[in-house]
């Protein structure tokens, strides 16, 4: 299964909904694809809504620190929204949790944006 990525708008926020499998080769391009083409249209307030990604591999990881990266190079802030146990899993084992800033609820996600 591909991944395929939505976006929206909401109070500023660019919501990321992605789907499918964050993986080597099309999953990982799909995602650097939508986070380059966000930040070079000036939008810096991404939360990625990860509630139906099934699977992350290293490779997704790797895209996942690279966005955030991305993101915080322009002075934004890059958030994760809804992980689904295994990918919460992976990302405790391999100590991204605490790098990330991680929400269950999409109002308190769009809430803690600094205005």
């Amino acid at each position: 299964m591909s991944m395929k990525a939505s976006n929206r708008q909401v109070d500023g926020i660019t919501i990321v909904d992605l789907s499918g499998r964050i993986t080597l080769g099309e999953g990982s391009v799909v995602l650097r694809d939508t986070i380059r083409d966000l930040v070079s249209k000036g939008n810096i307030k991404i939360l990625l809504n990860l509630g139906d990604v099934t699977y992350i591999d290293s490779s997704g990881i790797g895209e996942l620190v690279s966005a955030f990266t991305t993101v915080r190079n322009q002075n934004g802030e890059l958030k994760l929204l809804k992980l689904t146990k295994k990918v919460h899993d992976l990302l405790q084992i391999t100590k991204l949790y605490t790098v990330f800033d991680i929400k269950d609820d999409e109002a308190v996600a769009i809430q803690s944006f600094a205005k």
